[in-house]
């Protein structure tokens, strides 16, 4: 299996680098960065599997970049991750295409878990789509 390259977006050092020190291993590639241009300007430079997302960020906030990932990089799975958790974001975020919605602080078992089952559900639908568009072919 190929290793998982997973995107950790907040404006929060401390934030960046505990998700990094949960999710890192042979498997993973984690990378940082701290605001959503950042974030979407990395994502044009090569895939990511799964993107964790701060919500609230100075200047472009989360939403906004959930939107645009999902608009060009649909096969990227996003993880929202907010201080500020409400019932109205979190039906936004997923009717934007989130695949999660967590609330700080998350623990290092939530970030892993959430991640590892954003990826299964990933590694699913690709099967499924191939499944799909390769019958067909034969």
């Amino acid at each position: 299996m190929k290793d998982t390259k997973i995107l950790v977006v907040d404006d929060e050092e401390v934030v960046r680098l505990s998700y990094a020190r949960s999710l890192a291993s042979d498997h993973c590639k984690v990378e940082m960065v701290s605001n959503g241009p950042d974030a979407l300007e990395v994502m044009g430079q090569r895939p990511f599997d799964v993107v964790l997302l701060d919500l609230l960020m100075p200047g472009m906030n989360g939403m906004a970049v959930l939107s645009t990932i999902k608009q060009r990089w649909p096969e990227s799975e996003v993880i929202i991750i907010t201080g500020y958790p409400a019932l109205e974001t979190a039906k936004e975020a997923v009717t934007l295409g989130a695949y999660d919605y967590l609330a700080k602080p998350a623990g290092p078992d939530d970030i892993v878990n959430a991640t590892h089952s954003a990826m299964m559900h990933k590694q699913w639908t690709l099967r499924s789509d191939q499944a799909s568009s390769c019958a067909g072919m034969h």
